[in-house]
């Protein structure tokens, strides 16, 4: 075996998190882009899937990664992964509560080998309550959090956003998060925990403002109708005359009145303080923006403060001038997607390396015990280089 993996981390490999190791076992959506945020911030990151089951092609989610197979219902299959388990910081799963245990991969069984192993469990609905052990998907636990109630135009339904809000908002920022504190108080007191990261709880915990105001009396749970959800004109989209559209969020005063400016609309518009005049404004806002067109509108504002953006597609958002420059996507061997982030100025992230296949080189790397009776036993799969 050689001491680097198809995809794996190079020599020298940078990042804030270079050292820390992760072993995912396999799943869908939110742990492995928790997995793969890890690994973008320099995790050696394991993906541990299926015999048959690897990661596809384009499947950005599994960049960065190293990947292995193991037969769980193998008779050393449970051994395998406790193998790796034994070697890392953090463990993540994302399978309903009780199934790791019955698998034989559970918090103690990991703990029996590595007590300082952080583990991290994804779930939608969480460990505990009514609902823990019932499927359900992103829009299913938005939705009873207020969170899927509160987007949308007045009158109109609910208006689903992804699944960014859930599973990866909710959900997998709120298991790395999670994770990496866990590591800190493990460092610090020596002892691993369960980190139990459920979609409800995260994407509840983002509505916090929203909480916030509606206490206060500043938000409406009418939809449409309060300042952030459609409801206030100058925080919103229009349609320019191609049928594109440009976003505006001149929310302070000064940049409100530089948007007037720039849509010849100055002493032309009623009071936006009061509520009363907003349909009128939203009319007149839009009857502007609808006389040119969205490359005409850009123009206009470039460079402005009026808060004025031009609403691009995903391939349109590659060429923009300003995204460029950042490198906030990138194009490695031509495939479109975002670069890491955040960024870090002492320990810059690695650039996004390749979806790896099964390769058992990572046993030899991470120097786990009894590797050679693993793969003989025919527990795991991958190649050996």
């Amino acid at each position: 075996m050689t001491a680097e993996g198809h995809g794996g981390p190079p020599a020298g490999q940078n990042g804030p998190l270079a050292g820390v190791r992760v072993v995912e076992l396999a799943g869908i959506g939110p742990a492995p882009f928790c997995a793969m945020l890890l690994a973008d911030l320099g995790a050696d990151v394991v993906r541990v899937g299926r015999p048959g089951g690897g990661p596809g092609e384009h499947d950005l989610l599994d960049r960065g990664k190293r990947a292995i197979s193991v037969d769980l219902k193998h008779e050393r299959g449970p051994a395998s992964v406790l193998a790796l388990a034994e070697q890392a910081d953090v463990l993540i799963e994302g399978f309903r509560p009780g199934v790791a245990e019955r698998l034989g991969v559970g918090p103690e069984q990991c703990w029996e080998v590595n007590p300082r192993l952080v583990y991290g469990r994804m779930t939608g609905w969480g460990q505990d309550g009514p609902l823990a052990s019932n499927a359900g998907h992103d829009v299913g636990y938005i939705a009873l959090t207020g969170m899927l109630h509160a987007i949308g135009r007045k009158g109109g339904p609910p208006q689903v956003p992804a699944n960014l809000l859930g599973d990866f908002g909710g959900g997998s920022l709120y298991l790395a998060v999670g994770v990496l504190a866990g590591v800190l108080q493990a460092r610090a007191g020596g002892r691993g925990q369960v980190v139990d990261a459920a979609i409800v709880d995260g994407a509840a915990h983002l509505g916090s403002m929203l909480f916030g105001m509606a206490n206060a009396g500043a938000w409406n749970t009418e939809r449409g109708t309060n300042l952030l959800d459609t409801g206030a004109p100058y925080y919103d989209v229009y349609e320019t005359s191609d049928g594109e559209h440009m976003a505006v969020g001149a929310l302070e005063p000064q940049f409100y009145a530089e948007l007037l400016e720039r849509l010849g609309l100055t002493g032309q518009v009623p009071d936006r303080d009061d509520p009363a005049n907003w349909p009128e404004l939203r009319n007149k806002l839009a009857e502007v923006f609808a006389q040119r067109t969205r490359a005409e509108w850009t123009e206009v504002f470039d460079g402005s403060d009026a808060c004025v953006s031009p609403v691009l597609s995903m391939t349109e958002a590659a060429d923009h001038p300003h995204l460029n420059a950042r490198g906030t996507l990138v194009r490695p061997d031509g495939v479109l997607q975002p670069a890491p982030a955040p960024r870090f100025s002492s320990t810059p992230t690695p650039p996004p390396r390749p979806v790896p296949s099964p390769d058992a080189a990572v046993l030899a790397d991470w120097q786990v015990r009894g590797a050679d009776d693993l793969l003989s036993s025919g527990a795991i799969h991958g190649k050996e280089a």
